[in-house]
């Protein structure tokens, strides 16, 4: 399978914001981790980080018109608790869409707790750390492969 990871608002922060919460692995550092876990499956990812709320709606749809890739995982950062423009776009797609969040959204400030996106995306995961999103991949090829 082919997989795009979409890294949204302050993930290239990742390393340095916060390691309490996010962890000390730069976001370089946990693609390479994922691209590695991706080899050794037999499958391949590409990556996409911006900071900007179109440039991410954007790569939806990008990734959709291509018809490159057979899943996406989306980290959004606060754009999740918020962007009806994100929203929109994961629910115009027809490309599964996970929801990963390195940190326990759940029992983090109040405003983190909701999620706009979980409604409309193919699974969630968060708390793992870097590991969310190797549990993504593996939610979605469990549900490919399951025809579920």
């Amino acid at each position: 399978m082919k997989f795009l990871i979409i890294n949204g608002v302050n993930l290239n922060l990742t390393g340095y914001r916060e390691p309490e919460i996010y962890g000390s692995e730069t976001l370089d550092e946990i693609n390479a981790k994922i691209a590695q876990y991706c080899e050794k499956q037999g499958d391949s990812a590409d990556f996409f980080q911006s900071n900007a709320e179109g440039e991410l709606c954007s790569a939806l749809h990008e990734a959709f018109f291509s018809k490159k890739y057979d899943g996406i995982l989306l980290n959004a950062g606060a754009y999740s608790h918020y962007s009806y423009a994100l929203r929109d776009a994961v629910q115009g797609i027809t490309i599964p869409v996970v929801e990963v969040h390195m940190s326990n959204i759940g029992a983090r400030e109040e405003f983190r707790k909701t999620s706009i996106l979980s409604a409309v995306c193919a699974g969630t995961v968060f708390g793992f750390g870097a590991a969310s999103y190797i549990a993504g991949i593996a939610g979605l090829k469990v549900k490919r492969e399951a025809g579920i």
